[in-house]
């Protein structure tokens, strides 16, 4: 009853957002992250928001050959994350991102000269390597300085990541309302300058410790183990140990329990589609809702991210309620499609109604994913492996970006609402399945987690 009440005190007296983001888990070096993050971030706002009209208007691609150009970026980006993972089994962290910032700084500015289609399709499947790869790096990062308090480091990541997204795309309407050759080269710099601020902001950091290990902050992990909800891979025995595990050095290609986990969380990471390709285009062909709507889908979720994203964290810490979270994933997307698959049958009021109340729920499968996903991505990883496993997991969202929007588009909507009800149900199951599987794999690493007895059988 007293451990109770004193965690009851502790999460009412929990800090507020600005206060964790002075003080967040992995103190110093942790702060400098974010900051480098928030100016990465709203440099790639202001590139999202002008690459296609740059490509269209100043570099004068059509529409097949932007279309070649973006899916070959996504295929590229896929293998960012594996690649990243295996780099980090083998040289510093903090040096391989700083490299990412650098290779998409050079990139970038490449695109002020590069006119040949060949060529520009290579800077820019590049580019997008490099993206994914420093995601992933960024990720491990905080797996390491964060120690088990990592789902606040993603809540506090997130906020800081919209903030950012929502700052560059600002800066970039002012460019787009110039709409001169030289306006989008001043954008582009601008996220060229980003990545070199950025850069210089990761060097000032340390090095995390260990090769795959966390560190554990203060007052981390004592809690958690009282309170039986995370920490269970940090716990594990260094290999050779009684009770160790002994996993060091194996490969994520031949643990089909993990390939599973990556496998499902791809469908996991719907949302993102949903919000970004499948909202926009269901209104604009379905609905009889104003298309002066669809900037407030962006403004939704940018605001319920920054506000919510360290609230739900709170709520979802350990693995064991991360894959709690994961379920709750499946029944949320399954309401936001019943909404989209009904929203064509009313007037303008109703749809537009049923499509923000769509996008909320988006936005909160978005919320849950991003702590689920990655909670359960480092706790069902080996930790003596855990960067070339992170890697591996880091490939469900590149994957989900690059098959999402053609699912959405070639599938679900051709289908009409039968095909939003078929889709929703789909991650409904999927859920269920991921959320077993990951308890059962939970429960098989706490089996091999027991500490050794002396003449008790382990």
């Amino acid at each position: 009853m007293r451990r109770g009440t004193e965690t009851h005190k502790a999460r009412r007296g929990e800090p507020g957002l600005l206060a964790q983001l002075r003080r967040p888990p992995g103190g110093r070096d942790a702060r400098i992250m974010l900051l480098a993050q928030l100016l990465d971030r709203a440099g790639t706002g202001v590139w999202a928001a002008s690459s296609v009209l740059y490509f269209t208007f100043v570099v004068g691609l059509d529409a097949g050959r932007l279309g070649l150009l973006v899916g070959a970026a996504g295929v590229a980006g896929i293998a960012g994350s594996p690649l990243a993972g295996h780099l980090a089994d083998r040289f510093p962290v903090r040096s391989l991102l700083i490299g990412c910032h650098l290779l998409r700084l050079a990139t970038l500015c490449a695109l002020l000269l590069v006119t040949r289609f060949d060529v520009l399709l290579l800077v820019v499947a590049v580019t997008y390597l490099g993206d994914r790869a420093a995601k992933t790096l960024e990720m491990l990062f905080a797996t390491r300085v964060a120690g088990e308090r990592r789902s606040t480091y993603q809540a506090l990541s997130r906020s800081s990541a919209n903030a950012g997204y929502a700052l560059g795309a600002g800066l970039a309407a002012i460019g787009l309302a110039v709409g001169t050759r030289g306006a989008y080269q001043v954008l582009i710099l601008a996220n060229a300058l980003s990545f070199l601020v950025a850069a210089a902001l990761v060097w000032r950091t340390r090095e995390p410790r260990g090769r795959g290990f966390v560190a554990a902050g203060p007052g981390d992990g004592p809690r958690e183990a009282a309170a039986g909800t995370a920490g269970t891979a940090e716990r594990r025995g260094a290999p050779g140990e009684p009770g160790a595990p002994g996993v060091a050095g194996r490969s994520p290609w031949r643990d089909r329990g993990y390939l599973r986990f990556a496998l499902l969380d791809i469908p996991m990471n719907l949302d993102d589609s949903i919000l970004g390709v499948g909202l926009p285009l269901w209104l604009v062909h379905h609905t009889t809702a104003p298309h002066a709507l669809v900037p407030a889908f962006l403004v939704v979720n940018t605001v319920l991210v920054v506000a919510l994203q360290l609230r739900v964290s709170a709520r979802v810490r350990g693995p064991r309620r991360a894959a709690g979270a994961v379920a709750a994933y499946g029944a949320t997307t399954l309401a936001c499609c019943v909404l989209l698959a009904t929203a064509t049958g009313g007037g303008v009021w109703t749809a537009s109604a049923a499509l923000l109340v769509a996008a909320v729920l988006a936005t909160a499968a978005e919320l849950m994913r991003s702590v689920s996903s990655w909670e359960l991505a480092v706790s069902l990883a080996p930790r003596e492996a855990r960067a070339s496993y992170l890697g591996v997991a880091g490939m469900a969202q590149s994957v989900q970006k690059s098959a999402g929007p053609l699912l959405l588009t070639g599938v679900v909507m051709t289908a009409g609402p039968a095909g939003w009800l078929a889709l929703g149900a789909a991650v409904a199951g999927l859920s269920l399945v991921q959320r077993r599987a990951s308890l059962r794999r939970l429960d098989a690493l706490a089996e091999s987690d027991r500490p050794y007895v002396p003449g008790l059988r382990p």
